[in-house]
């Protein structure tokens, strides 16, 4: 029996132990944990001795404008390839014609290439060349025939420089085979650089393969200069090297979590300073459109790097002194809110929770502890009166002594005043003592105005990005107006409607910019279309050209209708007209860190944006005069223009750009225009602001998140077992008490449910004997 007993008190023990684990004491735990890491954090984030010399948003748009180049290059190799292989292949769909006629052909519907040849493939005979002269030498004729034989491919000429190569068959039945070749440097088209920047294509050994900004010392005059140059050089061949190392990862390793944006492997490098500069450079490997999408542009393994002088900056936005007080202050205030848990709520908690076993071991002998107030106060009283019960007490507490009394807090005839103050007062205090840390640190502290001093650099970069952009807009316009002119030459006028539909569906498959192509007669009838239904033409050109070769056909709607034109020979007016997908547009302006990007027409209204926009929608009233400011043409051109906008909500950076250049799309007379709030860029000022937030957030986070947790768990099943503990104490032997939870409440509701079962087994002892005499 003694044995029993023991093992049954052990497992008891046991449980007891384990129904521990919860309740109480792990949120106090986890909000003191919580606290100290947040002051560490704060300590660090807000209070480090210094900050860096160049901005992350610097080097951040170093690294964006690096993937416009990427991207601008990829785009521009992967055209010239796809322009020469249809146009090769429409030659080849016809009559045959001389090798003279072809390249007279390409050299006047696309000006894109520094050299063009045909060589017949059989005897490596050269049969006609225009331009520069083409490295022939260089291509192995015989190994044309195996996998990716006709790829485009990189080589070197005797003085240096380097050329891609570009390759098409041109075939017809009875003839000896020819080899269409294009030729073209492996510099940026459309890419505005800016006056002190540099660029560079880099191949897969960090050679550098074509370079731009970069003087070479005999270009310049003084002793000064020269070591400038040579300098800058070395830097750029640094730069490069490294960038050729680091683009070889793959691009999910590369990046960091979370980003996005360039589907390809893209950075930035800090270099060397002098004399208050330093160099920063951005990197980014030639990448498909879509990621792990390859092209014929990316098997050249070809490289971006973009490099630039910056101002160091020497001033310091904040020292430790702000973040080592608000560490203490936090620990301070934490401090006190976990005493005032501890010291009112968990301590007296587990003083109850013995007191209860106490009672049910038997030990009667001594009064119970009562708490001073809260729940805990009236569970204890209750527990008193409880105590006196079952030493043969009345359930009133009639014969209760004054000083058993005067210890629980009651008189001998009333079970006890209520606290005012609970442990949920106890709790909104404790928040409310986190909240004094956490509001002002959310609302008050590290505040950026409009006096934040946005770098010059980043202007800068807007202002040069948005360029690329309008560049780039104007540059696929034109690209889609020659393959219009090329596909009228070849239609001719003996070509069939059959023969017209496969030649136009062939065109809108291989280019996805058109969402129609279509021949229309002089009189307005459409011959052969390929696509979708064509929009209607505007009123009264009907049997007439379009205004401009290429047009917008509509001035209100949904969507803004985008066509190009080009009239066929020898049909009497009959017309090759291609609509462009206005999606095609808006994905040439999405990208990073240039924030909202319009185009937008002669007369300022909107025809196509990267995010959500009105069609033909005006602009807000500055960006309008900064629109109308760039359109204010300087010499031949109209130069682009960016400002720092400065106003009670902040700092806004904004910048436009015409299209410049010749073309079909220059007479569109559009704008290119971006904007984007300071706040969103890695500015030190902005950094310190939402480091200071991020603390206040973490520290409400904190404060609710284990609050609320002690709440539910504790505080709310306490005072629902206090008012059972009083209805035990004031004779309800009928209701049966549950523990909800196995923890400290738990063990106290199971104290009292033994307490009132040893209560109704006393009564039933009491009134055996008097129905016995009964």
């Amino acid at each position: 029996m003694a044995a029993s007993s023991s093992k049954r008190r052990h497992k008891v023990r046991r449980r007891a132990d384990m129904s521990l684990l919860g309740g109480i004491r792990p949120p106090i735990a986890v909000l003191s944990a919580l606290l100290l890491s947040l002051a560490g954090i704060t300590a660090l984030g807000l209070g480090r001795a210094s900050q860096d010399s160049v901005p992350e948003a610097v080097l951040t748009s170093q690294q964006h404008f690096a993937e416009d180049g990427a991207i601008t290059m990829r785009a521009s190799i992967d055209e010239s390839v796809t322009d020469l292989t249809r146009t090769a292949g429409l030659f080849s769909a016809g009559d045959p014609v001389s090798p003279d006629a072809v390249l007279d052909k390409i050299g006047s519907v696309y000006q894109k290439w520094t050299g063009t040849a045909v060589v017949e493939i059989e005897s490596g005979r050269m049969l006609a060349a225009r331009g520069e002269n083409v490295p022939v030498t260089a291509i192995d004729t015989g190994k044309l025939a195996e996998k990716d034989g006709l790829s485009p491919r990189i080589v070197r000429l005797q003085n240096g420089e380097s050329r891609l190569l570009a390759f098409a068959l041109l075939s017809w039945p009875d003839r000896p085979q020819q080899l269409l070749i294009a030729s073209n440097s492996l510099r940026f088209p459309g890419i505005s650089k800016g006056q002190f920047r540099s660029i560079a294509v880099v191949d897969t050994t960090g050679h550098i393969l074509s370079r731009d900004g970069v003087a070479e010392p005999e270009q310049v005059k003084t002793a000064k200069q020269r070591a400038d140059a040579k300098r800058s050089a070395k830097q750029l061949e640094s730069f490069a090297g490294t960038a050729a190392t680091k683009t070889k990862q793959h691009p999910l390793k590369a990046k960091e979590p979370g980003s996005g944006g360039f589907p390809g492997v893209s950075g930035s490098l800090r270099g060397n300073s002098v004399r208050g500069d330093r160099a920063v450079a951005g990197y980014a490997a030639l990448a498909g459109p879509q990621p792990g999408e390859g092209t014929l542009a990316t098997s050249l393994g070809l490289t971006v790097v973009a490099m630039v002088d910056v101002a160091e900056d020497p001033t310091r936005v904040a020292g430790p002194f702000f973040g080592l007080v608000s560490a203490a202050a936090l620990l301070l205030i934490g401090a006190l809110a976990v005493a005032l848990l501890l010291g009112t709520v968990q301590r007296p908690l587990l003083k109850l929770f013995l007191e209860s076993r106490r009672l049910t071991r038997g030990d009667l002998t001594r009064p119970v502890s009562v708490p001073r107030f809260g729940e805990t106060a009236r569970i204890g009283r209750a527990l008193e009166r409880l105590r006196r019960q079952l030493l043969g007490e009345p359930a009133d507490g009639a014969a209760g002594d004054a000083g058993a009394a005067g210890r629980t807090g009651s008189g001998p005839n009333r079970p006890g005043r209520r606290s005012r103050l609970g442990s949920r007062a106890l709790i909104i205090i404790s928040g409310v003592l986190l909240l004094a840390w956490s509001a002002p640190m959310l609302l008050l502290f590290n505040r950026a105005d409009s006096t934040v001093a946005v770098p010059e650099q980043i202007v800068s970069d807007q202002r040069e990005r948005t360029h690329t952009i309008s560049d780039r807009v104007r540059r696929a316009l034109n690209e889609g107006h020659a393959d219009l002119v090329s596909v009228a030459s070849l239609i001719g006028n003996r070509t069939s409607p059959d023969d017209m539909e496969k030649v136009l569906e062939r065109t809108r498959t291989e280019h996805q910019r058109y969402r129609s192509i279509y021949v229309r007669s002089a009189d307005g009838t459409v011959q052969a279309r390929a696509g979708e239904k064509p929009h209607a033409l505007p009123a009264g050109s009907k049997g007439k050209p379009l205004s401009q070769p290429i047009s917008v056909l509509n001035e209100s709607g949904k969507e803004p209708s985008v066509a190009g034109y080009a009239e066929i020979p020898g049909r009497n007016g009959a017309m090759v007209i291609g609509e462009f997908k206005i999606d095609f547009i808006n994905a040439l302006l999405k990208r990073p860190g240039l924030g909202q990007v319009r185009v937008v027409d002669s007369e300022h209204r909107v025809i196509g944006g990267n995010s959500g926009y009105l069609a033909f929608d005006s602009l807000p009233e500055r960006l309008d005069e900064l629109v109308s400011g760039t359109n204010q043409r300087v010499g031949m051109n109209a130069p682009a223009g960016a400002v720092a906008y400065r106003d009670g909500d902040g700092v806004q950076v904004a910048a436009a750009s015409p299209f410049a250049g010749g073309g079909a799309a220059k007479q569109l007379r559009w704008t290119v225009v971006s904007w984007q709030p300071a706040s969103g860029l890695a500015i030190p000022e902005y950094n310190l602001q939402n480091r200071t937030v991020l603390a206040g957030l973490l520290g409400v986070t904190a404060a609710v998140a284990c609050l609320g947790w002690l709440y539910i768990v504790v505080v709310r099943p306490l005072r629902e077992l206090a008012g059972q503990a009083e209805s035990l104490a004031d004779g309800d032997r009928r209701t049966v008490l549950f523990p909800h939870h196995h923890d400290e409440v738990g063990a106290v509701t199971r104290s009292l449910e033994i307490v009132r079962q040893q209560l109704q087994e006393q009564r039933k002892r009491d009134s055996a004997p008097l129905v016995g005499r009964n």
